[in-house]
């Protein structure tokens, strides 16, 4: 997603186009946004904007901020935070904000009926209803988590910057497809009962827990590109997998229960449609 983070020297260089691309996703939001709120005052409120800012802001921190420079310091635990940025909480705070309803308000209006007219075509909305199964979006994220922490892919990642960028890429991704059934964002709408969402959040939590618990109680070092870090490294290699893998632990864990708390408290805040009926039907 990003190249050239660093300069010769090893200092950090900001990576100009993935910058200016997150400054123009940041501006067409703008735009929308207060276009909606001229029209719609509370389609969007203003926790939403947070919301997408701060999702977009952890994308940028992960992929082009000085602290990316941690793959370059060859750190097991930085690498993890990137990942758990890109991959857990970046998606839920970018779709929390509505982000496809601002920035289809905030593109050109030709361009606006453009897209608005491809996403009415028949084909293009059963692949939007495929793309936003629970059961690919809990695949995919568990198999972009497994693979790319494979000793040999992460190598690779590590010693390539193209497949560093399709490293990122792919967490991103999968990070949206997974959260989206969660969040249900526009223009998805919300069918079936929601109680099986806590389900799939505690069901996504095993796979990082296992990997997890795998880095923290491995009593030898599973990735061998951290044993030839150049220069004296703050941790040695087996201290900062085990960081590396309480981060995840830990990291993965507060974000869905809190995700899985939220969508309890409104179920149980929620009327059920049998008081309801019972409400209509008690005389005046």
């Amino acid at each position: 997603m990003a190249a050239h983070l660093h300069g010769p020297s090893g200092s950090w260089e900001c990576p100009v186009w993935f910058t200016v691309a997150v400054v123009f996703a940041g501006l067409g939001y703008v735009r929308g946004w207060l276009q909606l709120r001229s029209t719609s005052p509370g389609l969007v409120p203003a926790w939403r904007a947070v919301s997408f800012f701060a999702g977009l802001g952890s994308i940028w921190v992960a992929v082009a901020s000085p602290f990316a420079l941690c793959d370059d310091q060859r750190l097991l635990t930085g690498h993890m935070v990137q990942h758990l940025l890109l991959l857990s909480l970046a998606p839920p705070l970018v779709l929390l904000g509505s982000a496809l309803l601002a920035l289809s308000y905030g593109l050109p209006p030709e361009i606006a009926q453009a897209v608005g007219a491809a996403a009415r075509w028949p084909r293009v909305r059963r692949i939007g209803e495929v793309l936003g199964q629970p059961a690919l979006g809990w695949l995919a994220a568990t198999v972009i988590l497994v693979v790319w922490h494979v000793p040999a892919a992460l190598t690779l990642g590590l010693q390539s910057e193209t497949w560093h960028a399709v490293e990122h890429a792919s967490f991103l991704a999968t990070g949206l497809l997974f959260w989206w059934p969660v969040i249900q964002p526009w223009p998805s709408t919300p069918t079936g009962p929601q109680w099986w969402m806590v389900v799939y959040l505690f069901l996504a939590m095993l796979p990082c827990d296992i990997m997890a618990g795998f880095l923290v109680f491995s009593e030898r070092v599973l990735y061998p590109v951290y044993l030839s870090t150049p220069g004296q490294p703050a941790l040695s290699p087996l201290d900062d997998q085990q960081l590396a893998g309480a981060l995840m632990w830990t990291g993965v864990t507060i974000i869905y229960l809190v995700a899985g708390t939220i969508i309890s408290a409104r179920l149980l805040s929620a009327p059920s449609a049998a008081e309801d009926r019972l409400a209509v039907a008690e005389p005046a």
